[in-house]
This record gives C-alpha cells, structure tokens and sequence, in this order.
C-alpha cells in the first residue's frame, strides 16, 4: 500500500473525507442506538436512512471532484 504524495492535505481537507467521517458518526450512532435504545437519535428511521444515502452519494461524487487546495500542499 502506498499513500498519495499529499495524505495529510487531503486528510485535512478533502470533501469526501469530511462525509466519510460524518457517515462514520452517523454509523456508530446507528450501532449505539441498536444497542441501547431506537430512540436514542430522535430521527424516524426511513429520516435517517436518507441521510446516510445522501452522505454516501456526496461522498462518491466529492471524491471525483476536483478540490482546491489540495495538489502538492503537502506540509
């Protein structure tokens, strides 16, 4: 395995990492709910079924986009 030149600009400040990270935190709200009690996020499920769709699209196409700030800032 071999990290892209600038990892640590893209770590920073890449949008698809950002969703990623968001849909991680919604992931582990989901488990935490499933495991605690369904209620426990407030949201109707199917709310937050959409949402996590919606950070997985975002994150597909921000990743395909090309992002500022990011080529050779390596630091």
């Amino acid at each position: 395995m071999k990290l892209v030149p600038n990892w640590r600009a893209v770590l920073r400040r890449a949008w698809s990492v950002w969703i990623l990270a968001a849909m991680v935190i919604l992931s582990g709200l989901e488990a935490a709910a499933s495991l605690l009690s369904a209620d426990m996020l407030g949201l109707p499920p199917d709310v937050y079924a959409a949402a996590v769709g919606l950070l997985s699209a975002a994150a597909v196409l921000a990743r395909l986009i090309a992002q500022t700030g990011l080529e050779g800032a390596d630091r």
